[in-house]
């Protein structure tokens, strides 16, 4: 299933984000404003309903012979209940402004002692503000001096008085409701629930919000981090954000495009400065061969005959003229090392691959050292695990490794005691054997591990920092790999794998 590019498009989703956003918060409002009006216009029926049951008890009284207190109980009116009720008392007053009925028995007409009734008058009865139920047009000429109107204010309880028409005159039935029926009660309750809805949305939607920004932002913060590295160094950082099918994976495609491509830029412009590195070393050894070798033939071939024709008679004298010839003899010959070593790096290597037993190969290259081991007190050994095939190698070129590998782990050992080990096995998943050789050295700086098999690097005062580099030259021309690991103060292992087919043959099965 494919994704079309136009809802693919970020900018797109983005937007399409925020008209959801908008949509759903104008929604939620507008249903906590219509649950509002709802409330507010069932509460307003309430007291209306409340209201109009005050003034039906009071007609009812007036124009019947039964007490307000006698109908409330008949009427079975929720509105009037004296417990519950929104309707707190009913005054029936007549015109001359006495209460001839109410709800509250404190008001009701009292016996005098002379049997006659006594009624209290509308003034001592204390009341909230009163207004109409209804406005009359001479509703203000007509009433009478003793009932006083005055606008309630909000939150506070009011009184409704309406004037009914009796064969006595006019008489006024009074209702009075709670604080709780109140208009601004009701708005202020409505009010402050729509605000508490409201901070709770737009909380949600802060919240939301949040994670789809940390979510579309996620990617730009993973590419910036990938530049970071690529522009130290590092090459194999890819960004996984290549999936998406929006701009940010687009952009992340083409950062790992980038960044493999520069990978393999890296390496062709390293292994380019291999190659300018050991064309000059070779134009370099071949000038020192031909500048200082025959020179060099001449003063070995003069000691000889110095040694021979020119010795003193003395015997004293003839072993120092010994001495000092053959510490000239060693000074050559060590000067011939350093010109085979240039040579041999710089010359194309000519392998003549041939079955090796590596076992066989270690014990000879450690049978090289066993003097100078013995004299430091260094044990050497060689330790097979399983059965070890054999390889196909040139015998010369796995010589020179081994012997190199152990005399620099060998002058790695300060003082007395110490180990060199040569482990041998094999890995049949990858077709190779494993050499280690293992030393209990100084080790290598953290800081230099990744230069040690560089040409010229050398961290001895007197090396040439060619042993290492002919080490790896030789491994890579069989198809092999090398590596070490160190520990400073604890040894250095250096793991070669060789392939135990030749390279021609890894070619054809390959």
């Amino acid at each position: 299933m494919t994704t079309s590019p136009h809802i693919a498009s970020f900018r797109l989703r983005l937007l399409l984000l925020l008209a959801a956003l908008l949509g759903l918060t104008l929604g939620v409002q507008y249903y906590v404003n219509l649950r509002s009006v709802r409330s507010n216009t069932e509460r307003l029926a309430e007291q209306e309903q409340a209201l109009m049951a005050g003034v039906a008890l009071g007609v009812s009284a007036v124009s019947s012979k039964l007490y307000l207190d006698d109908l409330r109980k008949n009427l079975k009116q929720p509105s009037v209940d004296e417990h519950t009720g929104r309707v707190k008392n009913v005054l029936v007053v007549d015109s001359d402004g006495l209460v001839r009925d109410s709800l509250d028995d404190q008001y009701t007409p009292k016996t005098n002692a002379d049997g006659t009734p006594g009624y209290i008058p509308f003034q001592s009865v204390p009341l909230p503000p009163i207004s109409g139920v209804v406005e009359f047009v001479d509703e203000g000429q007509s009433r009478p001096a003793w009932l006083k109107v005055s606008a309630s204010k909000p939150g506070e309880p009011g009184a409704f008085y309406l004037p009914v028409e009796t064969n006595k005159g006019r008489w006024y039935v009074i209702v009075v409701l709670g604080s709780a029926s109140t208009v601004t009660n009701i708005l202020q309750e409505q009010a402050s629930r729509g605000l508490r809805y409201t901070l709770i949305l737009l909380l949600a939607i802060t919240l939301l919000t949040g994670v789809l920004v940390w979510r579309f932002t996620r990617p730009i913060k993973d590419l910036s981090i990938a530049a970071r590295r690529v522009a130290g160094g590092d090459f194999t950082i890819r960004v996984p954000a290549a999936k998406r099918r929006d701009e940010v994976g687009a952009l992340a495609e083409a950062f790992n495009e980038m960044t493999s491509r520069l990978g393999r830029t890296h390496q062709l412009e390293t292994k380019l400065h291999q190659a300018e590195k050991a064309a000059v070393v070779g134009r370099l050894a071949s000038a020192i061969a031909h500048e200082i070798r025959n020179p060099l033939n001449y003063i070995n071939l003069t000691l000889d005959h110095l040694r021979s024709v020119f010795a003193p008679e003395d015997p004293q004298k003839r072993e120092t003229f010994e001495r000092l010839a053959t510490q000239l003899k060693a000074e050559v010959a060590r000067i011939n090392a350093h010109i085979s070593d240039f040579l041999s790096y710089s010359r194309p290597s000519r392998l003549e691959p041939q079955p090796l037993n590596l076992r066989v190969e270690a014990e000879n290259a450690l049978r090289m050292i066993e003097v100078q081991a013995a004299e430091g007190g260094v044990e050497t050994r060689v330790e097979e695990q399983g059965e070890v095939p054999a390889v196909m190698a040139d015998r010369e070129a796995i010589r020179s490794v081994l012997t190199n590998l152990i005399i620099n782990s060998l002058q790695a050992i300060d003082g007395e005691g110490g180990s060199v080990v040569i482990r041998l096995s094999s890995d049949e998943a990858s077709g190779r054997a494993r050499v280690e050789v293992t030393d209990t050295g100084r080790g290598i700086a953290p800081e230099d591990i990744a230069k040690v098999f560089e040409p010229y690097y050398s961290t001895k005062e007197t090396g040439t920092g060619l042993g290492l580099a002919i080490v790896k030259k030789a491994i890579d021309d069989h198809g092999g790999t090398i590596s070490v690991t160190s520990l400073q103060g604890a040894g250095t292992t250096f793991a070669v794998t060789l392939p135990v087919k030749s390279i021609d043959e890894q070619k054809e099965t390959g």
